[in-house]
């Protein structure tokens, strides 16, 4: 039977990987010159190492953003090896099919692992760094889609087929802000975990509430670690949303050293809009690995609309080079994970214990 759901529940990220792939190779032997995108490669030379920095600091400004929202009795948490998790944890949420499933979860066990830190204080964390991620999000978003509204409208039409996508990014953005504020401020009233524990009370196993039962101090204790953010006030997490903002922002300065490296004119304002667009377009289709595909189509579908010169030439040059960032950091992920004796069975079991 547990095979059985476990089956149920990751057949939509094996068939979101295979759309992705699908949709990769469409774009790479059939959409764009692959010929000429190799030629813009080469001819960046030694420089496309400096591609592989921006991605750095998102992890260097996410590890300093999550080592504040650990309870203070834990006690400072040493950064290398929060770093060295947090690596691990996105290589794995990135890249396996429904991977999020896997990867979230496995940060509180990886804590408890490399740092000793408590189960309850690993979840609580985890747990609002999660939505504080989506917050931030959202205020990432309407930042892009105020510094490009004229750019988004303009543009409309041709991406998407309607206008208004300006106007669009703004209420998502403002949606998005105010409906997980709202999550963050009930999940920190210090009884979301206890409610949720009543709630799986009614389910009618016999084991499954005797099991429920013998963990309810757990439930308890984590309520209380996810209270103490909020008995602190908003003060201690606006440098923590600063930091993930800044986080966020990294994608955007990814996109323009790209593109400054292929010799495109464009201005940051206007990277920062089209990729803002597609960083959501990425989270709607979360149960594709990475965006695969779908986000590539969406940058040739605002190269193409921009009048970017030969953009099949150079929006294939941008996909590939993004795309080999993502691999040789993923490696190095994978390597990490390999390296410390953490193997993919370990997440996949602490997919199911979650259940």
């Amino acid at each position: 039977m547990q095979k059985q759901n476990n089956g149920a529940k990751t057949w939509p990220g094996y068939a979101g990987l295979a759309v992705g792939l699908v949709l990769i190779g469409y774009l790479l032997f059939h959409e764009i010159d692959l010929a000429a995108a190799i030629e813009r490669i080469r001819s960046i030379g030694i420089s496309s190492v400096w591609i592989l920095v921006p991605y750095l600091c998102l992890h260097v400004l996410e590890t300093l953003a999550w080592q504040r929202l650990f309870p203070k009795e834990v006690g400072p948490v040493p950064f290398a090896g929060l770093f060295k998790i947090q690596v691990v944890s996105e290589t794995v949420s990135m890249t396996l099919p429904a991977g999020v499933a896997v990867g979230e979860p496995l940060r509180p066990w990886l804590c408890r692992k490399f740092l000793g830190i408590p189960l309850p204080d690993g979840f609580a964390s985890v747990a609002v760094r999660k939505l504080l991620l989506g917050v931030t999000q959202g205020i990432y978003t309407l930042l892009g889609a105020i510094a490009g509204f004229g750019m988004l409208q303009s543009v409309s039409s041709q991406v998407v087929g309607f206008k208004g996508l300006g106007l669009i990014m703004v209420a998502a953005a403002l949606f998005i802000t105010v409906a997980i504020s709202m999550l963050l401020l009930l999940l920190t009233n210090g009884k979301a975990a206890s409610s949720l524990h009543g709630l799986m009370m009614k389910i009618p196993f016999q084991k499954v509430r005797s099991w429920l039962l013998e963990q309810e101090a757990g439930f308890a204790e984590t309520d209380r670690k996810l209270q103490h953010l909020k008995s602190g006030g908003l003060a201690p997490l606006i440098p923590v949303i600063v930091l993930y903002v800044c986080a966020w922002m990294t994608l955007a300065v990814e996109s323009y050293l790209i593109l400054h490296f292929l010799g495109l004119k464009v201005t940051f304002f206007q990277v920062l809009a089209f990729d803002t667009a597609l960083t959501i377009l990425r989270a709607i289709f979360f149960f594709i690995p990475s965006g695969l595909g779908i986000q590539d189509l969406g940058y040739l579908a605002f190269f193409h609309a921009l009048g970017f010169p030969d953009y099949l030439a150079y929006g294939g040059a941008f996909v590939m080079l993004r795309r080999l960032k993502e691999i040789i950091w993923y490696a190095i992920g994978y390597g990490v994970m390999f390296m410390e004796g953490i193997h993919l069975q370990d997440a996949q079991q602490v997919s199911e214990e979650g259940e």
